[in-house]
This record gives structure tokens, sequence and C-alpha cells, in this order.
């Protein structure tokens, strides 16, 4: 005989074995750390690029390669693919940020002190 008489009274371990899902917890984790977790983190990166896009960036857009000209609004931009040729684009069809041009700074400060002539006697 291989079982045991009282183990067959039992109905055979039908009940709740925790160790039974343990194998599934593990494998939503490892699910969690390879994939769901960097797709975040990539989407993040991606929504950060395009909220900083400004006027004179060189972007792809679709695989077309351009600089944006105008800040339309929140969500569009106008992009010039070419001389005079301007294309108004979704701002998340913006694939990659090619180059980033210079924020401009502000004037004030020290520099208008420094334009003026000195005024002597």
């Amino acid at each position: 005989m291989l079982i045991s008489p009282a183990y067959a009274q039992t109905g055979g371990g039908a009940g709740f074995d925790i160790m039974a899902l343990a194998p599934l917890v593990l494998i939503f984790v490892v699910f969690y750390f390879l994939l769901i977790r960097p797709q975040q983190k990539k989407m993040k990166q991606h929504r950060e690029m395009l909220s900083a896009v400004r006027r004179g960036d060189r972007v792809v857009v679709g695989g077309i390669v351009g600089t944006v000209a105008k800040v339309v609004s929140d969500t569009e931009l106008n992009i010039e693919i070419a001389d005079g040729v301007r294309v108004r684009v979704v701002r998340s069809a913006v694939a990659e940020v090619l180059s980033k041009t210079e924020p401009v700074k502000a004037e004030g400060g020290g520099k208008a002190a420094e334009d003026k002539p000195a005024s002597g006697g």
C-alpha cells in the first residue's frame, strides 16, 4: 500500500496550500522588476523630455528631422522641416530631441551698466 489510510481519509490534501501560491507571486515580482518598472521609468523620461521641448530644438517626428519653429500650445508644435516648410504636429509625436538650445537669459543684472558709455569731464 502506497497511501496510508489516515491520509486517504482527509480527502487527499485538497485544502489551501500557501506554497502553491508562492510561484505565482514570484512570477509577478519578476515581471514587475524586469518589465513594468523599466517601462514606467522610460515613459516618465519621455514625458519630461516632451515638456522641456522649446523653440530652436532639433527633433525627430515620425522619422522626419526638423527644428521647432514655434510652441503653439501645451499639446502642439510648429516644426520647420525645410526652408519655409512648417508642419504643425502634436507634441506627443516627438520621438527624440537631437539637440537642445540654450535657454534665453534674462536681461538686467550687470550687463546694462557695462554697455553705457562712461561720462567723463
